[in-house]
């Protein structure tokens, strides 16, 4: 109405403001039943614009009038919708809170107010039912929503929370592959058939889902490429022992691919090192874990790598070992490495030097044995037993802990791969089982004599001079009486000092 009046006193304004220009005020006549009025052109422009406006307005205003009833509906409407609105966002919360009474007295009122939303109606009912510990009523909530096909996920979900929750696994996994078979995209369902068939050790399966869901594009492709490295290792070790020769065939062919896959993977590649040896092919053997030390060096790799060949001379053997240091040099492992090779020639100065490399950081378990025998092919006994010593305290390390006391490494039961699996799939790093159940390793520490012999003199207080201790004897005489004492002690002879039972070699 508004902008009607401004056009029609626009064009009064340009029609009197024209008539002014010309100097010609003009002349009209009106005529009507009888009447007779003589004007200027500009005084009947001006009469015209008004009657036009008085007519705009009167028509808009009956029009306004006629419609109140539709506003006061529509007003009506969008307050209702307002607090249907209000009332869902604060049931949500109360429900996330765990506030379930209120949640409940919410939802019911979201119910009666919000008509055009029943979708999120049913959702708040049943979290509501949820959270007030009304699980009876939470899954009719969510098997009503099964009824339509936009809520049908998100009650197919609801309904495995409950399951789940109640213990019942085989009803929750049963809606679980029910969403997965329903959508593309349902994580969720996918993850919990995932995690249900490596509690079940069926490693074949999960590599099937692994699969999928790679295809369904649910995980990226690097989470999938680790799952699969990580599941064909399992499945080897579950094949290796088997006695069907197809059977350690395919053991062997399964972890070859999975150290291709994922180099990084150290349980992965230490298999098929080991199962790639007993088939003769000690060269592809090799390259396996050289191709996996450039990636993430372990110390259960070199072990491999150095019983790969057991025909070979310590200096053979301190070649290829070393020849594997220098894949990743910079790395601790290699460093270490350095000093295991050396102690395997028996050049105690090459092991003291590469030892320095070492310097500065903590004192594991591991180091100190290490050090320990360093000093001890040295000819210093009294240090190597300081080292351990210091040993006997020292912290453990967790990649150390993946060796058994037997030497086998990674010997993990079927749950401690579920474990590893999932985890090496989600963020790429190994977990360390034996470590976290404080599970004994193979021997950090090396079997030197603990006592002193005569070949190790005690050190004087400057820690270089020798101070003999002799020892004298304070026997008795048997025929010298002893009045003050009562029967007579048995006669000691002379005190020795006590010698190690013979040296042992070190580790």
């Amino acid at each position: 109405m508004i902008r009607g009046g401004i056009v029609i006193f626009i064009v009064a304004a340009v029609a009197v403001a024209i008539l002014a220009l010309t100097g010609d005020p003009g002349r009209a006549s009106v005529a009507w039943l009888g009447w007779r009025a003589d004007m200027t052109a500009a005084t009947l422009v001006l009469i015209v614009f008004f009657t036009s406006l008085v007519a705009t307005v009167g028509w808009r205003t009956l029009l306004w009038i006629l419609a109140a009833p539709q506003r006061a509906a529509r007003a009506r409407e969008d307050n209702r919708r307002r607090q249907a609105g209000e009332a869902l966002t604060r049931g949500f919360l109360a429900a996330a809170a765990g506030d379930g009474l209120e949640a409940r007295r919410l939802a019911l009122k979201a119910a009666d107010l919000a008509e055009e939303t029943p979708g999120l109606v049913r959702v708040l009912a049943a979290q509501a039912a949820e959270a007030a510990g009304d699980l009876a009523a939470a899954e009719a909530a969510y098997t009503a929503m099964l009824g339509f096909p936009e809520m049908r996920l998100a009650g197919l979900k609801g309904l495995m929370d409950l399951a789940f929750e109640q213990g019942d696994r085989d009803t929750a996994l049963k809606y679980a592959e029910q969403a997965y078979g329903q959508t593309r995209a349902a994580r969720w369902a996918w993850r919990a058939l995932l995690e249900a068939r490596l509690d079940a050790a069926d490693w074949q399966a999960a590599l099937d889902l692994v699969k999928g869901a790679l295809d369904r594009k649910i995980v990226p492709p690097i989470t999938a490429e680790r799952a699969r490295a990580a599941l064909l290792a399992a499945l080897a070790a579950q094949l290796e022992h088997s006695p069907e020769p197809k059977a350690r065939a395919q053991a062997l062919d399964n972890a070859v691919e999975a150290a291709k896959l994922q180099p990084g993977f150290a349980p992965g590649v230490v298999m098929a090192a080991r199962l790639l040896a007993q088939d003769g092919k000690l060269a592809k053997a090799e390259g396996v874990i050289e191709q996996a030390w450039k990636t993430a060096p372990h110390p259960a790799l070199w072990l491999a790598y150095r019983d790969l060949r057991t025909t070979e001379t310590p200096q053979q053997r301190a070649k290829r070992l070393r020849e594997l240091a220098g894949e990743n040099p910079t790395h601790r492992e290699s460093r270490i490495l350095h000093v295991e090779q050396a102690l395997v020639t028996g050049d105690a100065a090459a092991a003291r030097d590469a030892a320095r490399a070492l310097e500065g950081e903590p004192v594991t378990a591991r180091t100190a044995g290490l050090l320990a025998r360093v000093a001890y092919a040295s000819g210093q006994p009294d240090e190597a037993r300081v080292w351990m010593a210091r040993g006997m305290s020292a912290p453990h390390e967790p990649d150390w802990s993946d060796l058994d006391p037997e030497g086998r490494a990674f010997a993990y039961h079927a749950s401690d791969w579920a474990r590893l699996v999932a985890t090496f799939a989600e963020t790429g790093e190994l977990i360390h089982p034996r470590f976290e159940r404080h599970e004994r390793p193979m021997s950090e520490l090396p079997e030197l004599p603990i006592s002193y012999a005569d070949s190790a003199p005690f050190l004087g207080p400057d820690g270089r001079e020798p101070v003999l201790h002799p020892a004298e004897d304070h026997g008795f005489d048997e025929e010298e009486p002893v009045e003050s004492m009562g029967p007579a002690p048995r006669r000691r002879g002379a005190v020795r000092r006590r010698l190690a039972s013979g040296r042992r070699a070190a580790k």
